[in-house]
């Protein structure tokens, strides 16, 4: 979590489910928009999603003022690691690293930090924009662990 450096806030979810289902999840890009939060809905997903350099056209907002942009892998490694860069101009672009950890057969902890990287974002206060990431972050691990607790539940997979 300390590729983004110091100053940022990374927020920690406890999950009742495997690693893998929580990678499961991440890896099917048509879910996006149900865990991120301001994503409206995906456009496209790269063939290939989450191998370094593939994207995830997506929009953002509400309508009827949505921006499309897309999301691109930075690095992946199943099933603990996705670093992604996230478009949302005219705000700019962001960071975002995910970390899964196994806590044993039926249970994994997922970590998640963001700032952002490029654009007019980057003008506020690291200090500033942490204290509107790290609530959002809360709330996109909450969304996650529902779409995973209750997959792994029904025992589904993607």
């Amino acid at each position: 979590m300390d590729q983004l450096g110091k100053g940022v806030v990374t927020v920690t979810r406890e999950l009742d489910a495997p690693a893998q289902a929580v990678w499961d999840v991440l890896s099917d890009g048509w879910f996006y928009a149900t865990w991120v939060v301001g994503a409206s809905r995906v456009r496209g997903v790269d063939e290939g999603w989450p191998a370094e350099g593939t994207r995830i056209h997506h929009s953002f907002g509400v309508w009827p003022a949505v921006t499309s942009d897309t999301t691109h892998v930075l690095r992946s490694i199943e099933p603990t690691e996705l670093t992604l860069k996230a478009k949302g101009w005219p705000a700019g672009e962001a960071e975002v690293v995910i970390t899964i950890t196994p806590r044993g057969a039926d249970s994994c902890t997922v970590a998640m930090a963001e700032d952002a990287v490029t654009g007019p974002g980057t003008l506020m206060p690291q200090p500033l924009r942490q204290l509107a990431i790290g609530p959002r972050n809360v709330e996109a691990l909450r969304r996650l662990a529902y779409l995973v607790e209750g997959r792994h539940r029904q025992g589904r997979t993607p």
